[in-house]
C-alpha cells in the first residue's frame, strides 16, 4: 500500500488534499501524512533550485521517509530533496505552472510529475472582470471620498464618469483558460473583443475577433486586458512603446503576471493621460515595492485599482486543485494513463 505526503499550506490545507486522497484512492492508499507550510502568511520565494516555494527542504525530507507519493502546491521538490527521498515515485501538484518543481531532477530521478492546468481559471477570470469594471465604473475612487466623509456630486461631471463595456473594443492578450472566459463575459456585455494569442486553435471564440500582430492589438484596443503566461517572448509585452498606441483614454488590466508589463511606463502614462485607468493584480516584485512610481499614481489620485495577486484565490480554487491532483493520484495507482503529465515517466502503478 501506499504512503501520501500530504503537503498542504494555509490555502489548499493539508486535510484538504487528505480527504481527496481517501476518496479518490483510498483503497491503494495505507497512510495519508500531513504537514502544513507557512504560505501565505509567509510569502513563498526560491528554495534550493525553484522557485515559488514554500517551506523548507530539511523539513520536507524528513516528512517524505517512507513515502512513495506527494500532493503539494508549494512544496520544494529539489534536486536535493528528489536525491534524498529515494521511495518517491509521484509528484501531484497543484499548479498549472510549477515553478517550484525541478522537473529536469524528476525525470532522472525517475518521478512522474502530474499539475492541474487551469485549476484557478474561473477565479481568475472573474477577478479579471471585476477589476474590469471596478476600474471603468472608478469603484475604488468614489468609494474612497465617502470613506473620508464627502460626498462629491463631481463624478458626474461629463469629464469624470467612467465608461461601459457595452460598445468598447476590448483586447484579449492571450486567451487561454483564462483569457477566453474574459472574452466569452465580455462580448455578452456587450463589448467588441479582439483576441491575439498565435497558439488560439482556429474556430475557437467565434464571436471575438483574431488579431494576428500584437502591435494591432494595443492600437484597437480601448481596454487591453492581459491573461498572457509569463515567459522569454512575453516579458515586458506591454511596453511603453506599445502603450503608446493605443487610444489616448485607453484602460489597462492585468491579472496574470507581473512580468508582463512595465510598471513603470503605466505610471508614466497614467500622469499623462494616455491611460484613463490601470487595474492590477500582480507586480513587478511581490511583496510589492511600495516606493515604485505605480503607487504614487495612486496616492496623486489617478485611476488605479489594486489586489495583492489573489485573482486566483477562491473556495472552488482550492477544491479543484486537491480534487485534479488527488485524481491524477489514483490514475497513477491503478496504472492508467493520467491526464497531466510533466515528466516523460512511465505512469505505472507503484
Amino acid at each position: 500500500m501506499t504512503t501520501v505526503l500530504a503537503a498542504g499550506d494555509r490555502f489548499i490545507r493539508p486535510d484538504l488534499f487528505r480527504a481527496r486522497v481517501w476518496a479518490e484512492a483510498g483503497d491503494l492508499v495505507g497512510a495519508v501524512h500531513e504537514i502544513e507550510l507557512p504560505w501565505p502568511d509567509v510569502p513563498f520565494g526560491r528554495i534550493g533550485d525553484v522557485d515559488e516555494a514554500s517551506g523548507d527542504e530539511e523539513t520536507l525530507i524528513a516528512a517524505l521517509d517512507g513515502c512513495q507519493a506527494i500532493v503539494t502546491q508549494l512544496a520544494p521538490i529539489t534536486d536535493r530533496v528528489l536525491a534524498a527521498s529515494p521511495e518517491l515515485r509521484f509528484v501531484g501538484v497543484s499548479r498549472g505552472g510549477p515553478a517550484n518543481i525541478d522537473l529536469a531532477a524528476a525525470e532522472r530521478h525517475g518521478v512522474l510529475v502530474c499539475n492541474v492546468p487551469g485549476r484557478n481559471g474561473v477565479a481568475t477570470a472573474e477577478m479579471s472582470l471585476g477589476l474590469l469594471l471596478a476600474m471603468l465604473r472608478r469603484i475604488p475612487l468614489t468609494q474612497r471620498t465617502l470613506e473620508d466623509g464627502r460626498w462629491e456630486g463631481g463624478f458626474y461631471r461629463h469629464d469624470r464618469v467612467g465608461t461601459e463595456v457595452a460598445g468598447s473594443a476590448v483586447g484579449i492578450l492571450g486567451a487561454g483558460a483564462v483569457g477566453a472566459r474574459v472574452a466569452t463575459a465580455v462580448v455578452a456585455m456587450g463589448g467588441r473583443v479582439l483576441v491575439y494569442d498565435p497558439y488560439l486553435p482556429d474556430g475557437v471564440l467565434p464571436d471575438a475577433e483574431r488579431v494576428d500582430d500584437v502591435d494591432d492589438l494595443f492600437r484597437r484596443s480601448d481596454i487591453l486586458t492581459v491573461h498572457a503566461r509569463l515567459n522569454a517572448d512575453t516579458a515586458g509585452v506591454v511596453s511603453a512603446e506599445r502603450i503608446a498606441l493605443m487610444p489616448r483614454g485607453a484602460h489597462l488590466v492585468n491579472a496574470a503576471r507581473g512580468g508582463l508589463v512595465d510598471y513603470a511606463a503605466v505610471a508614466a502614462a497614467l500622469e499623462s493621460g494616455q491611460l484613463a485607468g490601470a487595474a492590477f493584480d500582480v507586480f513587478p516584485t511581490e511583496p510589492v515595492d511600495f516606493g515604485h512610481p505605480i503607487f504614487a499614481a495612486a496616492a496623486a489620485g489617478h485611476n488605479v485599482v489594486m489586489t495583492p495577486h489573489i485573482a486566483g484565490a477562491s473556495t472552488q480554487t482550492a477544491e479543484r486543485a486537491a480534487q485534479g491532483v488527488a485524481e491524477e493520484l489514483g490514475r497513477f495507482l491503478r496504472g492508467e494513463p493520467v491526464q497531466h503529465a510533466l515528466t516523460a515517466v512511465g505512469a505505472t502503478s507503484l
